[in-house]
């Protein structure tokens, strides 16, 4: 473990980026869910009828339900057509407005999936999955010094936690930002902790890194986000051919703590079921200057998670304008 640098570090270093003017006011201007997909009433009623309908019906329902998102929500629909068309920029308008729908039925469906996963034994479980190799992963947690595992908001993230948990029996600890709204917020909790799942959210910056090096130290699993940066919590990198500001924070736990960071996507299939897809996994160089060892592996994240929206774009759910924020303050 390094001791030179602060503990607090790991999640804010001053200087890091600059305050955007009224960033609390701009980050409400971006923020996609807040009085739509993802408040309490809708998420809440999402929960309700999942958990008392068959998979086909909470599908049928899902269906309706997002083509009308796709038509009433039109800032977020724009919003992503506009990703859309940086991620596919030889793609047609109508292509493109065909991946923006389909980007909120896949949604819908991880939404539904997820949720459906939590009341499943394990032998309900596997007939979800089409690949899990963990091997990689128990290779990292042979070394002894935990692994970092980071995605994006891309495929089923959330269903990736519930794989590890029911299918090899890992502890997990979820580490990001509290949700916009507490009642989904109080749900997701609930919802991993019936699986043993423990969420971190990150408040006060010493106490949640003491935590971290102690799950870490501990040969722990912690899993974050990071694709969408929080405030000064921040590392630019490039990311499809432009700039974009990245979570430093897990490239930051790695440097301190010399845990590897393991990229890891839940991807669905066209049967509807789920390839587990960890990626090559990325050492953060103690040896180097804190803010270049950072910023590359962040980078080296920000290329795979690239190649893997160019694969699937579909399911990459950023559901406001992604770059035209890059310098304002995101929720994550």
């Amino acid at each position: 473990m390094r001791t030179d640098t602060k503990e607090g570090e790991a999640f804010s270093r001053p200087g890091a980026v600059s305050k955007a003017s009224g960033s609390r006011s701009s980050d409400s201007a971006v923020r996609w869910h807040a009085g739509s997909l993802n408040n309490g009433l809708i998420f809440g009623l999402t929960y309700h009828l999942v958990t008392r309908l068959p998979r086909a019906g909470s599908y049928a329902i899902g269906h309706a339900g997002t083509w009308l998102a796709y038509h009433l929500m039109r800032e977020g629909t724009r919003a992503v057509v506009g990703n859309l068309r940086v991620v596919r920029p030889d793609a047609t308008e109508r292509e493109l407005k065909r991946l923006a729908l389909l980007t909120y039925r896949s949604y819908g469906r991880d939404t539904i999936d997820f949720i459906r996963s939590l009341g499943l034994s394990r032998a309900e479980f596997e007939p979800m999955m089409a690949g899990l190799d963990s091997g990689v992963l128990a290779e990292l947690l042979a070394q002894g010094r935990g692994v970092v595992i980071v995605g994006g908001h891309f495929g089923n993230w959330e269903l990736a936690g519930v794989a590890l948990r029911l299918m090899h029996g890992y502890p997990l600890t979820v580490i990001g930002k509290s949700e916009a709204s507490p009642a989904v917020g109080a749900i997701r909790r609930r919802m991993r902790e019936s699986l043993g799942i423990e969420t971190i959210e990150i408040g006060r910056m010493l106490e949640t890194a003491l935590r971290i090096r102690s799950l870490l130290a501990a040969n722990g699993i912690v899993a974050m986000l990071l694709d969408r940066h929080l405030g000064r919590d921040r590392i630019d990198v490039t990311f499809f051919g432009r700039p974009a500001g990245f979570l430093r924070t897990p490239a930051m736990i790695g440097y301190l703590s010399g845990a590897p960071l393991l990229p890891a996507f839940m991807i669905r299939q066209a049967d509807n079921r789920f390839v587990a897809a960890l990626g090559d996994p990325i050492l953060v160089d103690s040896t180097k200057p804190t803010e270049d060892a950072v910023r590359a592996a962040t980078q080296a994240f920000a290329a795979q998670l690239e190649d893997r929206i160019r694969a699937n774009p579909q399911l990459w759910y950023q559901f406001y304008p992604y770059w035209r924020t890059a310098g304002a303050t995101q929720d994550t």
